[in-house]
């Protein structure tokens, strides 16, 4: 029997459960608590502060908790410094356009719970367990311009580009391609004539059709009579829920783009920092959740951005967007289920980050639950980011750094991903003491340039071919059972590039730990190497030395390894159960110690050893 963890999931709420039992002094990851902490909010002091309620009245003052007025008209009123307060219950709306830096809150311990959907009553019986509405808010759209049909078309149907949704009893359907396939879970929409299909009887069930493809805007332009004051909202303990399209939007310098548009600010291309992320300074989320958004939970433009104990979920292609913004906290959410559409082509990212944004800081986040999606993905023009402390498990590519310059990752705990992070086409990452778990090392690079790219102006944002260099990958535990296929740390390059690119990507590679269960798979891939092909794997770090001298002088390989490896895997207690024979702490690099707030030494990993 063996004594590594299997590749099975478990359940959102047990993982954070668990996590919470787990001493947070011998956690990094904190251990949580991840995603929004129920509380009592008290009315806040502003200037003035409007009540509403689901059933407010627009003409009422909205001054005292017992004549609310309405959400649209209070969003309408408010002025910088003013606060909206809402009482629970179902506000079925969308399209609030807000250009000012207010607050908006629950009233105490109220749940408000803003919702795109509007219920559908009106039902006609077609027979053979088929019923049809007719529906005026339809949300038709196409794949991106760069999607290529021709390679993708035969994975992902194009009707699953369509943004509306339809939810019996609060479970979301998945779309079908005519009326022929709708059944029990799914349904199919008629867009020239405006029909609804279903394949469960109505009659008992609330059946809930997207009616609106917004929730907030965050225009940085006039609105109700008002300039833009360029602060972002506050925004706490509400939930955005069943959106075409997204739930928040904070505008750039342009209009927020359409759905057929790549979302991108101006402008366009490569530009300095100071070009991005002006127009709306201070974003706050906390403790807010957004679920089921048919393409992503946000967009957020603009410096200064937090978002904090929130819950993003059921989202499609991308959950939390940010683009082309400095100096933003992204800590203790909990993020789970992005790409429920299964789209392909189409690079989904629970968490993207986008175009030239600098000094972007995940830390200490929860992210799981990803099969279809990579988890966190710092994509294009990006600057000295900062991934640490995350736990991250089930993603494609727990974290993806591209075409960017400068990334941190530190402290981190990866599980059963497919590969645990990917560098590609960037310089200079520092990966330091990290824990993988049946989650690989990629760091690639291959010929993609400035000239006749597929994504335009993409590869123009970061470091050109020859200056793919400068990472370091230290301290690291690399752990993997007999079900991995292939080596645990991938160093590689397109064969296009060989004897063109010939310095090596990797500054330091050493003090590294690798544990395997019982298997023949290589070690490690390498490159450059003198040859035609340039690179090749190796079984154990002796030949890999003799290879690329000065490489894990100080790394340690064991394998078979037998016995337990970590505390217990059940309950995601990934520390150490003992020390392997012959590991010892390794140095810690000062810009980590301060982090992390470590000491000078650690074992290898993200983990110390379990107390006995």
């Amino acid at each position: 029997m063996s004594l590594f963890p299997s590749r099975r999931s478990i359940g959102a709420l047990g993982l954070l459960a668990v996590q919470l039992l787990a001493p947070a002094v011998i956690a990094q990851p904190s251990g949580g608590p991840y995603g929004p902490v129920p509380q009592r909010y008290a009315v806040p002091v502003a200037a003035h502060v409007y009540f509403v309620a689901p059933d407010g009245k627009a003409e009422a003052g909205g001054k005292s908790v017992n004549e609310p007025t309405s959400i649209e008209a209070a969003v309408a009123r408010v002025v910088t410094g003013d606060a909206i307060v809402m009482r629970g219950g179902t506000y079925r709306t969308g399209g609030l356009q807000l250009n000012q830096g207010i607050t908006i809150q629950p009233y105490l311990d109220e749940v408000p719970v803003l919702k795109g959907t509007r219920v559908a009553t009106e039902w006609q019986s077609l027979g053979n367990s088929v019923w049809r509405t007719r529906w005026a808010t339809l949300f038709p759209a196409q794949p991106l311009g760069w999607w290529q049909r021709d390679r993708e078309g035969m994975k992902t149907p194009l009707h699953r580009f369509n943004n509306d949704m339809v939810f019996i009893d609060g479970e979301p359907l998945q779309s079908a391609g005519w009326e022929g396939e709708v059944g029990a879970r799914t349904y199919y929409i008629d867009y020239a004539k405006g029909h609804v299909y279903i394949g469960t009887d109505p009659a008992g069930h609330l059946v809930e059709i997207t009616a609106h493809d917004i929730a907030l805007h965050r225009p940085s332009r006039p609105v109700h009579g008002k300039a833009s004051d360029r602060k972002g909202p506050t925004l706490r303990g509400i939930t955005f829920t069943q959106y075409a399209y997204r739930a928040i939007d904070i505008e750039g310098k342009k209009p927020s783009t359409l759905v057929s548009e790549e979302p991108t600010d101006d402008p366009v291309g490569p530009s300095p920092e100071s070009q991005h992320g002006k127009e709306v300074v201070g974003t706050l989320l906390e403790n807010v959740t957004i679920s089921h958004c048919s393409r992503v939970a946000g967009y957020f433009r603009g410096d200064g951005l937090v978002i904090r104990n929130s819950l993003i979920s059921d989202t499609g292609t991308e959950g939390i967007y940010v683009i082309g913004s400095s100096d933003v906290l992204l800590e203790r959410n909990l993020i789970r289920r992005n790409n429920v559409e299964r789209l392909t082509g189409y690079y989904p990212s629970a968490v993207k980050i986008f175009n030239q944004s600098h000094r972007v800081v995940v830390r200490d986040n929860l992210v799981i639950e990803q099969p279809y999606s990579n988890g966190v993905w710092y994509d294009v023009g990006n600057h000295d980011g900062v991934f640490v402390n995350n736990h991250v498990e089930g993603t494609m590519a727990g974290l993806f750094f591209e075409i960017s310059k400068g990334v941190t990752v530190a402290g981190n705990v990866f599980v059963n991903n497919q590969q645990g992070i990917r560098i590609l086409n960037s310089a200079g990452a520092k990966v330091h003491h990290n824990t993988f778990f049946n989650s690989q090392v990629l760091i690639d690079r291959n010929e993609r340039s400035a000239q006749g790219d597929h994504f335009g102006w993409h590869p123009q944002t970061g470091p050109d071919v020859n200056e793919r260099v400068g990472h370091v990958f230290e301290g690291n535990l690399l752990v993997a059972d007999a079900g991995v296929k292939g080596p645990l740390l991938r160093v590689e390059q397109a064969a296009v590039t060989c004897g063109k690119v010939t310095q090596t990507m990797m500054s330091r590679v050493d003090g590294n730990v690798y544990l395997r269960g019982g298997s023949s798979q290589p070690l490690i891939s390498w490159a450059p190497l003198p040859g035609a092909a340039c690179q090749t794997t190796f079984a154990s770090l002796d030949a890999l030395r003799q290879a690329v001298p000065g490489v894990e002088a100080n790394g340690k390989a064991l394998f078979p390894y037998e016995g337990a490896v970590f505390r217990s895997p059940e309950l995601r207690r990934f520390e150490l159960a003992r020390v392997p024979e012959g590991v010892q702490p390794v140095p810690v690099p000062g810009e980590i110690r301060k982090l992390l707030g470590w000491e000078a030494t650690h074992l290898p990993g993200a983990l110390p050893a379990s107390p006995r």
